[in-house]
């Protein structure tokens, strides 16, 4: 084990990015720690994405972002953050997983898949990309069914159902349809709601409008198929040809990780975590929250734009209680 860290930052992306510049700007001895690649979950989105905020909003660590577009487009985004990463020479050890993190004393040891810690304080910053909001029906463990969209090229040709109503799905529903794929929505909803991108809302709304994508409003999925799937509908039960569904549901913070660590989750329907909003700290001492996994199942709640404050806060509060702990032996 090496010698006591400050703080251990749990995930690589623009928060624990944040969090990390905070920590370097103050002269704490700290580390971040990612189970996946930098910035993980905007490697995983789909190719062609192209964010809501405009660049200066996703900024951090007063690194310049400059695109060729208004909104800036995930492969700008990688770009940017790898310059972050470089620019503040952060310290951050990849595709390493938490496995434990219990206390020894007033410090914290966490147990990784490669090797073990000691920390005085620990920032939880993992996102929520990791784990898909299931839809707990008859044949969705299927290889046709993905909770992650890449590109539209593999379903070219083909009869795909897109689930959901939110940017994603709108996303994934405009580019298959244009790259040739045979699109049905279904969708929970009455309509689309207001909080679909602007230049996407009219584009999603004609095509269904004009009929180049069916959609399926104020209905669930109930059953999918090898070749088809079961959609409940205002008008009944309807089954439909399919090749491919895109559940587009959502994903979920990682409450497994919380919860182990003695972090309470709140009773209420969106499952917020307990935390100190002033300090970010939970109600472990020493540990605290950043970024969109503050707002629990409310996985809009919390951006990059509007959490980037929460490093300057939390790395503010482990300053005022440096010092006052010592190894227990």
């Amino acid at each position: 084990m090496e010698d006591t860290l400050d703080v251990i930052i749990i995930g690589a992306g623009p928060i624990g990015m944040a969090c990390g510049i905070e920590a370097t700007k103050s002269g704490l001895s700290y580390l971040i720690i990612e189970k996946g690649c930098l910035v993980n979950s905007i490697y995983h989105y789909p190719l062609n994405m192209t964010f809501f905020s405009t660049s200066e909003r996703l900024e951090i660590g007063e690194v310049p972002f400059i695109c060729n577009n208004p909104k800036p487009n995930r492969t700008e985004a990688l770009e940017y953050y790898r310059r972050v990463a470089i620019s503040w020479q952060l310290k951050i050890n990849l595709y390493e997983k938490v496995k434990a993190v219990e206390q020894y004393g007033n410090f914290y040891k966490l147990k990784t898949s490669k090797k073990e810690y000691l920390t005085r304080s620990i920032i939880i910053a993992t996102g929520f990309y990791d784990i898909p909001n299931l839809l707990g029906i008859e044949g969705e463990e299927l290889p046709k069914v993905l909770h992650y969209y890449r590109e539209a090229h593999p379903f070219w040709g083909q009869k795909i159902a897109v689930i959901g109503a939110a940017n994603s799905a709108v996303d994934v529903a405009l580019e298959t349809f244009r790259k040739g794929a045979e699109v049905t929505m279904v969708i929970r909803q009455a309509s689309f709601g207001d909080n679909i991108k602007y230049w996407a809302k009219p584009d999603i709304e004609n095509r269904v409008k004009e009929g180049s994508i069916k959609a399926y409003f104020n209905s669930s999925l109930l059953r999918i198929g090898e070749k088809d799937i079961d959609i409940l509908t205002p008008k009944g039960l309807v089954t439909v040809p399919n090749d491919f569904v895109l559940s587009m549901t959502g994903y979920l913070p990682n409450f497994t990780l919380l919860e182990k660590m003695g972090i309470s989750v709140g009773d209420d329907e969106m499952k917020t975590p307990v935390y100190n909003p002033e300090t970010m700290e939970t109600n472990m001492s020493g540990v605290y929250l950043a970024g969109v996994i503050c707002g629990g199942l409310k996985t809009n709640k919390w951006f990059i734009e509007n959490s980037r404050v929460h490093a300057e806060v939390i790395i503010r509060d482990i300053l005022t209680k440096r010092g006052e702990a010592t190894i227990s032996s």
